[in-house]
């Protein structure tokens, strides 16, 4: 029989104005979900995937039930971001760990996991990485295109392949974990790894304290480190653990390789057989490498052909590409303007919170101090005196604190 303990805790941080992760875990079941897709929303979509996730496994607590409760609450994000036009774009992360059980009635811990948020399994102080970020960046890395090193800096390693709200599918990494009693699992969002380094982590976090104090000291060096994203920590320390009859390992690759280097393994393997190829043959490769190439080059213009203004945190900003994606391409954020979107007529937030798009980065800034303007206008009254014949006006100017 598989036990467990358990610890957990969510911080907001030292930079966010509110936190949009959402953590459970019972002796059962223990989630991490990272919300995204600016003020409010984000949590919307974490707290719906905690909940659904938690439902499914409760009516089905098997591999392939914890595997649909994802699903489902993929489903269920998309359909609220539908019926609610403000939350649209919202998503999240959600790496789950469940003690399924299988066909013999036998309970062992098995991973779940789309996003970046992460899985570490801790052994007599070592530190093993259980999941694989879903990230541009990260697959990159996999991809032999970026070393580990450059993809700590790379300006797409947040942005994820794969998250719940994202597609009207999800691909979900499913893996058993072979545990050991005394093996502790560490389940986090990126507001702590990307503020400590492992050797850090496996330090606190296989530290020979009360799993609830290996929270605390984590939670507490990621605010010490910086802080600058909502923080989630879920701790479980094995007493009992029992191995899958059947272990399961599915991991899916997000991004399809480039072109050139398919096509560059084609060549080199064919090679050993040049006697066999003919110019028609050759001329055929070339062709269906230009119209694949020429179908690439069309995808990446127009995802990246046009602009838009969202609402990222309150703060009003650029992006770049298309509002919902176009296939692996998904939009970039550019940077944020200096303005809130709280300054702004109830319509243009409205108007704001649906994505705002426009034809350069030049345009989109324009109509961004339009609608700003358009509000200072609004908090400006004219009162107009009449005096013995003389009418004089005073304007009054209220002055709205930004936020």
């Amino acid at each position: 029989m598989t036990r467990w303990r358990y610890a957990a805790a969510t911080d907001i941080g030292l930079v966010r104005e509110t936190n949009q992760d959402a953590i459970f875990v019972d002796d059962s079941l223990a989630v991490v979900a990272d919300g995204m897709g600016g003020h409010a929303a984000g949590e919307v979509a974490s707290a719906m995937t905690i909940d659904a996730v938690y439902q499914g496994f409760l009516e089905n607590p098997t591999v392939d039930g914890l595997s649909q409760a994802i699903e489902d609450a993929n489903s269920a994000v998309l359909q609220e971001a539908r019926e609610n036009p403000n939350r649209f774009g919202m998503g999240t992360t959600v790496i789950a760990l469940g003690l399924t059980i299988d066909e013999h009635g036998v309970s062992s811990p098995t991973l779940f996991h789309v996003g970046d948020s992460r899985a570490y399994q801790l052994r007599d102080g070592a530190l093993r990485q259980l999941s694989d970020d879903h990230s541009v960046a990260e697959e990159w890395v996999r991809m032999g295109r970026l070393t580990p090193e450059e993809a700590l800096t790379h300006p797409r390693r947040h942005q994820l392949t794969r998250g719940i709200g994202v597609d009207a599918s999800v691909d979900v990494d499913i893996a058993s974990v072979i545990a050991e009693p005394g093996d502790r699992v560490l389940l986090c969002s990126d507001g702590l790894s990307n503020e400590l380094s492992n050797e850090v982590i496996a330090r606190l976090a296989s530290s020979p304290v009360p799993i609830d104090d290996a929270v605390s000291d984590l939670v507490a060096a990621a605010r010490q480190a910086g802080g600058r994203d909502n923080i989630s920590v879920v701790l479980v320390e094995f007493d009992e653990a029992d191995i899958a009859a059947k272990p399961i390992k599915k991991t899916l690759s997000s991004v399809a390789p480039p072109v050139a280097e398919g096509l560059g393994v084609a060549v080199e393997r064919s090679s050993r057989r040049r006697h066999r190829f003919t110019w028609r043959v050759w001329v055929s490769l070339a062709f269906v490498a230009a119209v694949i190439g020429g179908c690439f080059v069309v995808i990446h213009w127009y995802a990246y052909s046009s602009y838009y203004l969202a609402n990222d945190n309150g703060q009003i900003a650029v992006y770049q590409g298309q509002p919902s994606g176009v296939l692996w391409y998904k939009p970039i954020k550019l940077f944020d303007t200096k303005l809130s979107s709280k300054d702004l007529r109830t319509g243009d937030q409205i108007s704001l919170g649906a994505t705002i798009s426009e034809p350069s980065v030049e345009v989109a800034l324009q109509v961004a101090n339009f609608m700003h303007s358009s509000w200072e206008e609004g908090q400006t009254t004219v009162t107009t005196t009449t005096t013995a014949g003389t009418t004089t006006s005073a304007v009054t100017t209220t002055t709205v604190k930004k936020g």
